[in-house]
């Protein structure tokens, strides 16, 4: 049995470790095993450009917090090399990272098994997010659509004023003067 010091420390593990997947928006769990210092270095970095919290995780700590949450489906993918990464902000940056990752490295990295709002995502959902834009992205894209009409607009009354015979850059010059 170990001593209350060792099991406190654990005990502080497990309610961090639970906080964090409450709090996150998604996770991803992941087995590297194989991968080099370099691989991995990489990894790390597009992870925390897009502030994406990966880090190695023990099995059993892990267990212990997921079935804190009541998330126990996930209690057979916990053996062997276990990391996880967890994202507040943008819910879909672990999914696509990872995945690139894993189709870079093979076998040598695999998506275990994912959740999102607590809940436990198929292989099939986990592929479909993957290749969802980024969050920055889908905000661009949302931006475009609104600003789109507006530029048709300036164009249209841009063009209308030519065939008149004015000119855009005259107003301009004759306020100079």
């Amino acid at each position: 049995m170990p001593n209350a010091k060792v099991l406190s420390e654990k005990q502080a593990i497990v309610e961090a470790l639970a906080q964090r997947i409450k709090n996150a928006g998604a996770g991803v769990f992941v087995d590297y095993k194989g991968i080099t210092v370099a691989e991995d270095t990489a990894l790390r970095t597009e992870l925390r450009r897009d502030e994406v919290n990966y880090t190695v995780v023990k099995n059993t700590l892990t267990r212990k917090a997921l079935d804190k949450l009541g998330m126990e489906g996930l209690d057979s993918i916990l053996n062997g090399t276990t990391s996880l990464a967890t994202a507040e902000n943008d819910p879909i940056a672990p999914f696509r990272i990872l995945s690139d990752y894993s189709k870079k490295l093979g076998d040598r990295f695999n998506i275990k098994a994912a959740f999102m709002e607590g809940k436990i995502l198929s292989e099939s959902e986990i592929a479909e997010i993957s290749e969802l834009p980024s969050k920055d992205a889908l905000y661009a894209k949302v931006l475009g659509t609104m600003i789109a009409p507006i530029t048709g607009l300036a164009v249209c009354l841009g063009q209308i004023l030519e065939q008149k015979g004015g000119s855009l850059e005259a107003p301009a010059a004759e306020a100079a003067e």
